[in-house]
């Protein structure tokens, strides 16, 4: 399978054809359409203008679920496409956290738990015995630095045949990513940062983006 998200985040639609079909479990040659992974919400897509209403990650292969009455067979050329306003601002909030992430990592003695990127922000959960907020004015400070440099955002293959990739800002950071990513860092844009506390020694991180209406 063909992973053209990959080769191609900004690409909103695809023809395609039907691998493999078992009952509303369809199988694609190629896919433009993104599964959960990493933190990464799947995005909201569409085939023959019929909803995927789930997917799945099997190995290196993505199976959609189709309504009831698809009435696709193997073989079959159809049309994918994606909402592509969500896919962007998921791309966006989701180098956002990488970014912050890798920050966060540099500047202090501390365990992630666990990441969701969403469409509205993106959050980052941590194991921390200490009040995280007295670091988000410093680490907005070199977040913003970076963003400002507009600098190239570079993503690939580490592993081909186990379909590992990085992405990579020359001089700053490689780091393992099977996620969307933006061009550069400016397109990513600037963000605020929020501190809660989810009690017993676990601190959260949000990252809303600066350009919503509502912060």
């Amino acid at each position: 399978m063909k992973k053209v998200f990959w080769d191609n985040p900004y690409q909103s639609n695809l023809t395609t054809s039907v691998a493999s079909v078992s009952g509303n479990r369809i199988l694609f040659e190629e896919t433009i359409a993104f599964s959960f992974s990493g933190g990464q919400e799947s995005d909201k897509a569409y085939v023959n203008g019929l909803t995927i209403t789930n997917s799945e990650i099997d190995g290196n292969l993505i199976y959609y679920t189709l309504p009831d009455g698809h009435s696709l067979n193997r073989g079959d050329n159809v049309i994918m496409e994606i909402n592509c306003p969500r896919r962007y601002r998921l791309m966006r909030l989701h180098f956002a956290a990488e970014l912050v992430l890798e920050l966060v990592s540099r500047k202090l003695s501390i365990e992630i738990i666990d990441a969701h990127i969403a469409e509205i922000k993106s959050r980052i959960d941590f194991f921390y015995a200490n009040n995280i907020s007295t670091a988000l004015v410093s680490l907005l400070i070199e977040y913003n630095e970076i963003i400002c440099q507009n600098a190239p955002i570079k993503t690939g293959f580490s592993d081909i045949e186990k379909q590992i990739r990085y992405w990579e800002i020359e001089g700053f950071s490689k780091v393992p990513c099977g996620g969307t990513h933006v061009k550069s860092t400016a397109e990513v844009g600037l963000v605020t940062l929020k501190r809660v506390n989810l009690g017993r020694e676990k601190e959260r991180i949000e990252i809303r983006l600066v350009d919503d209406a509502v912060i």
